[in-house]
């Protein structure tokens, strides 16, 4: 049977089937409608299940579809990498056996972070592989260079060694002095290039030491972190922009109403309604970026999304695109726990303000020209978080990029996320 690449390329597949939608004539009149439907039925979220078996199908060198292989087969080509890569089934000491683990690994929809890594030394993968597994099938942030542990793992990876050697090298690394000062508050692009440039183990134990610090609880980004910040100031300026555009639009409409109510009254001469026209349409409220919240901004990320009784937005559950939109919503709440430093940034917090930005910038020629643009700028804000650029097989990053290319984004933005509560 001829080994099917085409089966097994889900970015290629995902390409295909955008552009199909996105390129359809009746694409402008109906943009809504179809990014609602192709997302429904052609963008089934890829389970990380199906992502391993790809990769064990075409490291044993099979031939055909990946998914008709036995999954016992599968678990025995883990089982017996594991046993030849010297690694054990878990990081810490479980009583699960390897089979029933594989079998999970095989079959769930997602994995915890840490079962990629241990499938990395199993499977011998590269640093690449593990890479791709990461931002791909995890859809979660690249290899994290503040976190020691993922040091360890990709210097592994990088060099072709197998699981001893990182134990070997975690025992060295947790007796390392903690430094007084250390490079977490740097960049991680820059941290990420530091490790990039070392050659030697004793390079990494000293690079090491540097970002070990006393007492660190979750390691938030400095570069993410500040991108956001940027992103949800400008955010931020767009309301106060768009609220005193409305303002104004409402004392303007009121200003003529007053002159046609007035037109024919001799109360006042031309020249006094006129002046009292002209401070009615200069009475409108114009708002400060400083004056807009999370929930301002919650108000247009969630448009389309009802409210229940009690004035908050109804869980995604209850939306035909629960799956594909779950813990992406920008609402108030997420927001000011990103802002109060209760979580970090991830890559659909950075994706989805700029998102926002772009849809609502009317200077743009043409929807393809701002379409470009905002994978250009998404993609090089995310390669300098190391967090993975756009990838078009994730359903909603595939929605953001399709409704870029609408001819009012921001409107088919709603119009989906409405229709899917319907």
């Amino acid at each position: 049977m001829k080994y099917d690449e085409d089966a097994l390329n889900f970015t290629v597949r995902s390409e295909d089937a955008f552009y199909d939608a996105v390129d359809a004539e009746s694409f402008y009149d109906e943009d809504s409608e179809i990014i609602y439907e192709h997302l429904r039925d052609r963008m089934a979220l890829k389970p990380f299940g199906d992502y391993l078996k790809r990769y064990i199908f075409r490291l044993a060198g099979f031939t055909g579809d990946y998914s008709e292989v036995d999954l016992r087969e599968y678990q025995s080509i883990i089982k017996d990498s594991f046993a030849e890569n010297n690694t054990p089934k878990s990081f810490a000491e479980t009583t699960a056996k390897l089979s029933a683990l594989s079998k999970n690994w095989l079959t769930q929809s997602s994995v915890n972070r840490n079962v990629v890594f241990l499938l990395g030394f199993g499977l011998a993968m590269s640093a690449d592989d593990v890479s791709t597994f990461l931002v791909h099938a995890l859809n979660e942030r690249d290899f994290n260079f503040k976190d020691p542990f993922e040091v360890i793992c990709w210097y592994c990876y990088k060099h072709g060694y197998k699981y001893p050697k990182y134990v070997q090298l975690m025992d060295l690394y947790q007796d390392l002095p903690y430094q007084g000062e250390h490079l977490l508050s740097d960049a991680t692009i820059g941290i990420r290039d530091l490790f990039f440039r070392v050659d030697t183990e004793n390079e990494l134990l000293q690079h090491l030491a540097e970002i070990k610090a006393e007492n660190a609880g979750q390691l938030f980004s400095v570069t993410a972190n500040a991108y956001f910040y940027k992103l949800y100031e400008q955010a931020k300026g767009i309301i106060a922009r768009k609220y005193t555009e409305d303002a104004q639009a409402e004392a303007d409409s009121k200003a003529k109403q007053y002159l046609a109510r007035m037109e024919n009254s001799s109360m006042l001469s031309f020249a006094e309604k006129n002046q009292q026209a002209e401070k009615i349409r200069t009475s409108f409220k114009a708002y400060a970026s400083d004056e807009i919240n999370e929930g301002d901004i919650e108000k247009f990320l969630c448009c389309g999304v009802p409210y229940d009784g009690k004035g908050n937005l109804l869980k995604f559950s209850k939306s035909t695109l629960a799956k594909h939109f779950s813990s992406k919503r920008m609402s108030r709440q997420h927001i000011y726990d990103i802002l109060t430093k209760r979580i970090g940034v991830d890559r659909f917090d950075l994706i989805t303000m700029n998102f926002f930005i772009f849809a609502m910038d009317e200077s743009m020629e043409d929807s393809k020209t701002r379409f470009f643009n905002f994978v250009e700028e998404t993609n090089n804000i995310l390669d300098a978080c190391c967090l993975g650029r756009l990838y078009i097989a994730n359903p909603y990053e595939c929605f953001l990029q399709m409704c870029m290319l609408s001819d009012w984004p921001m409107g088919a933005y709603a119009d989906v996320l409405e229709k899917s509560f319907e």
